[in-house]
């Protein structure tokens, strides 16, 4: 039986205007532009790591990984186009059946995934990585449930207690992959997202304490993990152990960049020195290749990345969307720097790749879909106020009505005392609110 074409257009009409979002204002350009040229980046790097090395193997087909990798950003640019045009708050209300089929994967990973050096990290083959979904799908849950909260967040029974549990299945079936760094990223984003959303001060320390302790009892149970610590204490150039060998390749090859490298596909780390050159090790491939200059630009575009996505989290209309834009923002930042430390030992060797710019598949579909819901969220925010003119009575002069006065003021609150999250934005006359509607209590 067919619906009455009268009650089939307004139920698809319902449905376009709740996802389809019409009539926002443009969305962040600068921060399209942004990871446009990270894009660029990242093609122009897997060209040079791969084509040359599978020339010099006699690779049947040479550009295989450039093909695989321009499928996959293909598809990532799409999700990206789609999460731009789709108003954010869907996510918020499908946040708990995102969660429930993430930690369905990860248990899956665990039963069935395949096993490369120790580690089930791939499930269906190398074409998917739980690891990698679940921490897009973790900020946006953690975003919806911290927005459902709020005054009852700073009670630790309603706040902490439920939040730390929920985390904690989370990166406990990640780290029995085992896959401690994918963890430790999605406890420390979890956490900064909770601060901010408005959690009393002295819980957030006192959970950080806890959290450090627990992190600190996993990497000293595990002999993998203890070694590439100890590669943080010594001197790869001396000590040329397995683990340190990995950090000295890359050591070299960003040192021999110079002010302003090789030239692209000059360099030499690809051809079997630099391990993971595709992926891990890339950003010591481009600074062997581009040298300190860069070197710095990719630290100053990632700053920017930063700080665009920062601004969107001040400026969006509702604490979902503030909350979320700040976890994406950190989540993608401090990957991005985690990548890099490993590269100058600043931190021990882990595996992180590089958003944007590393060969993966759910790495980047993930990462361009995170961009895609910035820009949703920058596309909510408050329009520029528009100046009116008051009609002018006799011989008064013409008086103007200037409504910026009303715009609304982003700042960060720190004390959190009026029970905001703090990521804000001061309310004052003339602006409006979303409310958050069918946030997940669970």
């Amino acid at each position: 039986m067919t619906l009455p074409v009268t009650v089939q257009s307004s139920w698809f009409n319902t449905v376009r205007a709740r996802l389809w979002t019409r009539g926002a204002r443009p969305a962040d350009y600068a921060l399209a532009v942004i990871v446009g040229a990270l894009l660029l980046i990242g093609t122009l790097m897997i060209y040079s790591v791969s084509v040359g090395p599978n020339l010099q193997t006699g690779d049947a087909d040479p550009f295989s990984l450039v093909e695989r990798h321009l499928m996959m950003l293909g598809i990532g640019v799409c999700m990206l186009l789609i999460c731009a045009r789709l108003d954010y708050h869907f996510l918020q209300r499908g946040a708990v059946w995102m969660m429930l089929g993430t930690l369905t994967l990860l248990v899956l990973l665990l039963l069935f995934g395949d096993e490369v050096q120790g580690a089930k990290r791939w499930l269906i083959g190398p074409s998917m990585q739980p690891g990698e979904i679940a921490k897009l799908v973790m900020i946006i849950y953690v975003a919806a449930w911290l927005a459902s909260k709020g005054k009852k967040l700073r009670n630790p029974l309603y706040g902490l207690l439920p939040f730390a549990i929920l985390v904690g299945i989370v990166a406990g079936l990640i780290i029995m992959q085992p896959n401690y760094s994918t963890a430790l990223l999605i406890v420390g984003v979890a956490f900064t997202m909770f601060f901010l959303a408005g959690a009393d001060l002295k819980q957030f320390v006192g959970s950080a304490f806890v959290a450090t302790a627990a992190a600190a009892l996993v990497v000293l149970q595990s002999e993998r993990a203890m070694a590439r610590l100890a590669t943080l204490f010594m001197d790869p150039t001396k000590e040329l152990t397995d683990g340190s060998w990995q950090v000295a390749q890359t050591l070299i090859a960003l040192s021999s960049g110079g002010i302003l490298g090789k030239g692209l596909g000059t360099g030499g780390g690809q051809y079997g020195y630099v391990p993971l050159a595709h992926s891990d090790g890339i950003f010591a491939i481009w600074g062997e290749e581009t040298g300190w200059v860069g070197a710095t630009l990719l630290v100053v575009l990632f700053v920017a990345l930063a700080y665009r996505g920062l601004r969107i989290s001040q400026k969006a209309p509702d604490d979902f969307g503030r909350v979320l834009a700040a976890g994406i923002t950190f989540w993608l930042t401090l990957q991005a720097f985690v990548n890099m430390g490993v590269v100058t030992q600043l931190i021990p060797f882990t595996g992180q790749p590089l958003p944007f710019i590393s060969y993966g598949g759910s790495s980047l579909i993930m990462g361009l879909a995170s961009i895609g819901i910035l820009l949703s969220i920058s596309r909510a925010m408050p329009k520029p106020p528009i100046v009116k003119s008051a009609p002018t009575v006799g011989s008064a002069p013409a008086t103007k009505e200037n409504l910026a006065a009303a715009k609304k003021n982003a700042t960060i609150s720190y004390g959190g005392r009026n029970r905001r999250t703090r990521v804000s934005a001061r309310r004052r006359a003339g602006t409006t609110r979303r409310a958050n509607d069918n946030a997940p209590d669970a």
